[in-house]
């Protein structure tokens, strides 16, 4: 039986986090299943047609991906998506993926890297381990966010990490809840005078080095610094941390354990 597994991202335009990032995440996925050919897909529109205009690269979105394997002779198909939630995104993919059933023996899909209690407690920990976050610095995560019900998925992760102890970090999104007044009254309550600011988000793109460390007046960096902040900004996106690749890969496993999809 031929096997195959399919990694689905939104994507990036990113060429220097992109291998980074999704990449690392791909390359452990083939490490963790050498019996299976990896296959790659992006969900953004926008970012595939960028991607072929200014490099000329070639991704699938999810159907075109779906199309290939099933000419290839794959019947045995895991798909292990990077999204960070049960979003719209990863909604679209599992609707994308449906008609395709029929063409597969068994497709089976990983859960995105929020999915259970235990996956916050061990991002959480994983976060404050890579951060670098010093005595005297409060560590503020910039997420997505959506207008998605699973957005609560960010202020879960913001307790998270009060919970296990970590006092000193505030977690916000750029489009969703917390926002960034809900992040600059936890910081006043905090009492905090130095931010480290980073990414709640596979990659470091756009709202990564835009939104989030950009120079435009109304980027997260701005804002806290005429605050009266002193801010230092680390553009990581968390697909760099092993720890968090390895939990995608644990993911996909547990999908690929399940009853015959």
């Amino acid at each position: 039986m031929k096997k195959a597994v399919l990694t689905v991202s939104f994507g990036t335009s990113h060429l220097d986090t992109m291998e980074k990032t999704i990449g690392a995440v791909e390359k452990a996925l083939a490490e963790a299943f050498p019996d299976r050919t990896l296959y790659r897909a992006f969900t953004s529109g926008m970012i595939l047609k960028k991607l072929k205009s200014e490099f000329q690269m070639e991704i699938c979105n999810v159907e075109e991906a779906m199309e290939q394997m099933a000419r290839d002779g794959i019947e045995d198909l895991l798909i292990q998506p990077t999204h960070i939630i049960h979003g719209f995104e990863y909604e679209k993919m599992t609707e994308q993926i449906e008609p395709y059933r029929e063409r597969f023996e068994t497709i089976r899909i990983g859960a995105p890297l929020l999915a259970t209690m235990g996956d916050y407690e061990e991002a959480v920990h994983l976060i404050m381990e890579d951060a670098g976050l010093k005595a005297d610095e409060t560590l503020v995560l910039m997420g997505h966010g959506t207008e998605h019900h699973t957005n609560a998925a960010y202020p879960a992760l913001d307790y998270t990490f009060w919970a296990k102890g970590y006092r000193n970090v505030v977690v916000g999104t750029v489009e969703g809840f917390p926002e960034m007044e809900e992040v600059l009254k936890k910081l006043k309550e905090q009492q905090a005078e130095k931010i480290l600011l980073m990414p709640f988000m596979i990659v470091a793109g756009d709202h990564a080095k835009n939104d989030m460390a950009g120079e435009d007046a109304d980027s997260w960096k701005s804002i806290l610094t005429r605050e009266g902040y002193e801010v230092r900004t680390v553009l990581k996106g968390v697909g760099e941390i092993p720890g968090i690749r390895q939990m995608f890969v644990r993911h996909a496993r547990e999908a690929k354990e399940c009853p015959k999809g």
